[in-house]
Parts: C-alpha cells; sequence; structure tokens
C-alpha cells in the first residue's frame, strides 16, 4: 500500500481531475467525511489528510511515500528527504511583496531604509531581500497578513497573490512578484529506491495526467 498526502482546500480541488486522469478516485470527499486516511478506487493507494504545510514533513519521514505541495511550501520546508519529479501545474498563483496604496516601496528601498516585513514564508522572503541587498525585519505571522500593515505591525507583506481581490480590499497593491507558484509532487526519495517498481509506474501515470 502506497500513501499519498494531500491538504484540503484548493490544492485536493485541483488535484481531484488531475488524479481522475490517473484513474485514482478518492471514497469519500474529505470536505465531508472526517476521516482523515481515505481509500481510492486503486487498492495499492489510500490519501492522508494532512495540512498543507505538513504535507512535506510526512512524506520526508516516510509516513506518506508521495505528497503534493505548494512550491512555497516546499521552500520553508528545505526539501530534506524529497524528490520532487513532476510540476502538477495546479494550485497557481505567485508571491509577492505588497505594501499600503501610497507607501513609497521604490524610494524606500532606494534611500536605503530598513524595512519591516510580515509574511508567513520567513525563507523565501529572507532571500529575496537578501539578494537585493534590501534591509529588513521579518515578522512571521500564520493569518492575515494584510492586517499587519493597517494595524502599524509591518510597512509591507510578503503573501501568496491569486486574484489581488483581497489586496485591493484592504487597500494594499503589489510591488513586486518574488516567483510564481504551483503544486509539485513530491516523493520519499528512500522510497523511491526500495519501491521503485510500485512508485514508478505512479509516478508516470500522474506525470501523464497534467494538462499541457
Amino acid at each position: 500500500m502506497l500513501t499519498l498526502a494531500l491538504s484540503k482546500g484548493r490544492i485536493f480541488d485541483e488535484a481531484i481531475p488531475l488524479l481522475a486522469r490517473a484513474s485514482i478516485v478518492p471514497a469519500e470527499d474529505p470536505e465531508r467525511s472526517r476521516k482523515l486516511i481515505i481509500g481510492t478506487s486503486d487498492p495499492r493507494l489510500r490519501i492522508v489528510v494532512v495540512r498543507a504545510s505538513d504535507v512535506p514533513t510526512y512524506v520526508q519521514y516516510g509516513a506518506a511515500e508521495l505528497g503534493v505541495a505548494g512550491r512555497d511550501v516546499l521552500l520553508e520546508h528545505g526539501g530534506a528527504g524529497l524528490c520532487v519529479p513532476v510540476d502538477l501545474g495546479i494550485g497557481r498563483c505567485r508571491l509577492c511583496v505588497a505594501v499600503p496604496a501610497g507607501f513609497d516601496y521604490a524610494g524606500t528601498v532606494r534611500r536605503g531604509a530598513r524595512l519591516r516585513v510580515a509574511t508567513k514564508y520567513v525563507q523565501a522572503a529572507r532571500e529575496h531581500f537578501a539578494a537585493k541587498g534590501v534591509h529588513v525585519d521579518l515578522i512571521k505571522l500564520y493569518g492575515s497578513m494584510e492586517l499587519a500593515p493597517l494595524a502599524g505591525l509591518a510597512d509591507a507583506i510578503v503573501d501568496l497573490v491569486s486574484s489581488g481581490g483581497t489586496l485591493r480590499a484592504n487597500n494594499l497593491v503589489e510591488v513586486e512578484e518574488i516567483m510564481p507558484i504551483s503544486s509539485r509532487l513530491i516523493v520519499n526519495q528512500a522510497a523511491l529506491k526500495t519501491r521503485r517498481d510500485e512508485l514508478g509506474p505512479l509516478i508516470e501515470r500522474l506525470a501523464a495526467a497534467v494538462q499541457p
């Protein structure tokens, strides 16, 4: 039996059609079921439902042989013990820097002023600003990033942006794109060596199911 780690929400919703094209159908809807381990139409594969940020950890330590995780989550995790064979092309968005409308971000950076930046993506933000030579104090938050500048906690935020509607609703504007984000298939490196006969065909099926 192989285990695939998935998180509820947008990634799961967008993964369902992809899994179906690979002839994998969950036995139950995780949004309605209280079960955290769900069988599939493939008797050799089950799904374990975990938090998005926990997917790489479950795969790294072998509690799941495979998982689906966003590039943003993988950057924060660091990727230890993981192989990333396929970009599934789902969960597309972008990691961006946003500031209150009217804030002179470019001028502040040019002057070398120190910025307070709120984000859940500390590692990605640190690398981005370090590469630009921008001095920042990073403030780690876990939700409602848009509130941080409004409440005076931060000058800017680094967060995922899709349509930009939430930024506009809170009078924030996107000033820099750090990187595009999509969800990737991740595989436990040790399992890939010891169970290649099982994992190889499944990875190929999922790769073939990715829409061009």
